[in-house]
């Protein structure tokens, strides 16, 4: 069973040469990282014109020196569909994008088979936004891979870092959360809200991160769980929101780039 694309022509383009040009521009317009190594990336899912410039300011560390090839991206997502209790798989053997097909690893799902937090849910996936925006930026950057498709409903901590730990053994595994921060708030109010919100998660301070900070709260505190852990260090590398993309400032969304690396 193929996942097809649900949101292009609206999140993102349609047409593949549009597509691949309007990320080749986002990505020459990212800070270039230098020899810092990714375990994780924080990024916002929102359409390609209000979040598309700050993803590309994470996904850029995936271009920098010495960085490894990357096989299996294990991607946690926001289930915006109401009523998802755990982490929601896919059934699929692939998503499609108009960039083509990206397997799914259905063998590291396999993994969490006995996890009673992991549960198949086609449903949940089937027009959820929050993992396939992701898709093209990854295909760029990365080239052939496999991954690993979790919409995360309500959550502990420790459930999403138990399913983490399965998943993400090596370098050539890669860690993508995928979230936006505040919601509807003025242009000032989102500011100071995300500023507070990327200290926590630069913190690794999961109990104190509320849906209420960022929408994809339970997927990014089982992260900042595993990143504390594993003595990762997370560092905001963009901080914006639809104000600054958008230019209308009464009610803005927020976005934040972050990247988890090796202490």
């Amino acid at each position: 069973m193929i996942r097809p694309a649900a949101v292009a022509g609206t999140f993102y383009p349609a047409s593949p040469v549009t597509l691949r040009s309007a990320l080749r521009a986002l990505l020459a317009e990212a800070p270039r990282p230098g020899s810092v190594v990714p375990r994780g990336l924080i990024v916002p899912h929102a359409g390609y014109t209000y979040s598309g410039p700050i993803a590309a300011s994470a996904y850029g560390f995936l271009l920098g020196e010495g960085t490894p090839i990357v096989r299996r991206v294990v991607l946690l997502g926001t289930a915006h569909r109401g009523g998802v209790r755990g982490l929601a798989a896919s059934s699929a053997s692939a998503f499609a994008t108009p960039l083509g097909l990206v397997p799914v690893d259905q063998d590291a799902l396999g993994q969490c088979a006995d996890l009673a937090q992991v549960r198949v849910d086609d449903e949940a996936h089937r027009t959820d936004h929050a993992l396939e925006v992701q898709l093209p930026f990854l295909q760029v950057t990365l080239g052939e891979f496999a991954f690993v498709p979790l919409l995360v409903g309500r959550s502990s901590p420790r459930e999403v870092a138990e399913v983490v730990d399965r998943l993400v053994t090596g370098p050539e595994d890669l860690l993508v959360v995928s979230s936006d921060l505040s919601h509807y708030l003025g242009y000032d109010a989102a500011r100071q809200k995300d500023h507070a919100t990327a200290l926590l998660i630069e913190a690794r301070d999961e109990t104190s991160l509320t849906p209420d900070r960022a929408c994809g709260a339970y997927a990014v505190a089982g992260s900042l769980l595993v990143a504390r852990r594993r003595h990762w260090r997370v560092e905001t590398v963009d901080l914006r929101n639809s104000g600054d993309t958008s230019g209308r400032t009464d009610r803005v969304v927020g976005y934040g780039a972050f990247v988890m690396r090796t202490e």
